[in-house]
């Protein structure tokens, strides 16, 4: 049986040769993870959808220049992640953390109260608390504890050092406990403990 890896090779190499509907099988196999690692830079669905699309077709382009010494997987994020930070450039993108604490102030408790009832799956919050990060930040903790990539393979997709990477994760911890709190309230405690 042909390990994911091999398969990975296999569709690469053929992507080299011209080959399109390899380049077709590899992007839906890595479409909803670089999608996620896309959005959780860009903070916003339709840009991000706009960034995945420009680091497949870089995927494509440059498919000459991979030589298998790394898994495909992090090479392809490494485009992701790439694409995704010189689209923000771009943008002049800020942190959202401010914003979204102004609009809380201003919806009445009662509101809120019935909205976090409406929304009871502790992913959404989760989701809503990273978008509220700064990217590096969302980035290495989806990385590491949603796709759970070790320090090492997040240094080859991220191109980050390995301690830039943990300081990352230290203060991307503290500060998604303090978006967890402005979204919840009390209610973090249960949150946390499930992440």
């Amino acid at each position: 049986m042909i390990s994911d890896s091999e398969l990975d090779a296999s569709l690469i190499e053929r992507v080299k040769e011209g080959e399109h509907e390899a380049f077709v099988q590899l992007v839906n196999k890595y479409k909803d993870v670089s999608f996620s690692l896309a959005n959780s830079i860009i903070k916003d669905r339709s840009k991000a959808e706009d960034v995945l699309q420009d680091a497949f077709l870089k995927m494509y382009e440059k498919a000459y220049t991979f030589k298998h010494q790394s898994a495909f997987s992090s090479w392809l994020y490494r485009i992701v992640v790439n694409t995704s930070y010189n689209a923000l450039k771009k943008e002049n993108k800020y942190n959202k953390m401010q914003e979204l604490t102004t609009e809380l102030q201003d919806v009445p408790q009662e509101v809120q109260y019935y909205n976090r009832l409406w929304e009871k799956d502790q992913k959404v919050y989760i989701l809503k608390a990273l978008e509220m990060l700064k990217p590096d930040e969302a980035l290495v903790l989806r990385l590491y504890y949603l796709y759970e990539h070790s320090v090492k393979e997040i240094e080859d997709i991220t191109g980050f050092g390995a301690s830039k990477i943990k300081v990352d994760l230290h203060r991307g911890r503290k500060n998604m406990e303090k978006a967890l709190r402005i979204l919840l309230g009390n209610q973090i405690r249960d949150i946390i403990n499930n992440f």
